[in-house]
């Protein structure tokens, strides 16, 4: 009796293969040839899951925002109820929070150098653009979010445009995040940690 493949599975076995070949040697090297090889599966194999690149492209970067959405809603559903906290200590839940958008260990930087490559692909591939878009945009969302319950439990000075605040923090992430994936060397994962801490605490109201 011929041997059952779950389909799921094998798409995914492939998507993890095809994340490993872009951290290693990056998007551009990320042929269904190569993604083939590191699957150890012969390439018809690959296109009996995948009509071609873009099809694997476009699924490889659905499922790495579905696999980060998942994990951060998990922690911010974890957070409960802020209020009743002193402002030091809901500030400490928003950074570990936002922690996760940066590469301060082996899987968030594997996670922030896909994103960056396959963000910056989507600039001359239209099939990307809406994915990336929709990363920059749920970044935007998170953001904002945490900030609105900072505000709410009194984590936050009052009077801050969350607004302007969101466009800060987002800005501040993304610039840690892809200087310190392109540029390990010049920005480690201990300075972003402690730049992060560093913007939130002043986002937080004077010490009495």
């Amino acid at each position: 009796m011929p041997k059952q493949v779950d389909r799921e599975a094998r798409r995914r076995d492939v998507v993890d293969a095809l994340f490993r070949v872009v951290v290693r040697d990056g998007i551009q090297r990320a042929s269904l040839r190569t993604v083939a090889d590191e699957a150890r599966l012969n390439i018809g194999s690959v296109r009996h899951y995948f009509a071609g690149q873009e099809e694997l492209m476009c699924f490889a970067m659905r499922s790495m925002l579905d696999r980060v959405g998942a994990r951060l809603q998990r922690r911010v559903d974890a957070l409960g109820d802020l209020s009743g906290l002193p402002p030091e200590r809901i500030r400490d839940c928003a950074v570990e929070l936002l922690s996760e958008l940066l590469p301060l260990d082996d899987s968030r930087r594997a996670e922030v150098t896909v994103l960056v490559d396959f963000s910056t692909a989507a600039r001359t591939h239209p099939a990307l653009d809406d994915l990336a878009r929709e990363a920059a945009t749920g970044t935007r969302s998170l953001v904002r979010r945490i900030l609105a319950r900072l505000d709410t439990a009194g984590g936050l000075r009052p009077g801050l445009a969350l607004d302007t605040e969101t466009e800060r923090l987002t800005s501040l992430l993304d610039g840690l995040a892809f200087t310190a994936v392109l540029r390990p060397d010049v920005l480690d994962a201990a300075t972003c940690a402690t730049v992060l801490r560093a913007h939130v605490d002043d986002l937080g109201p004077a010490a009495a």
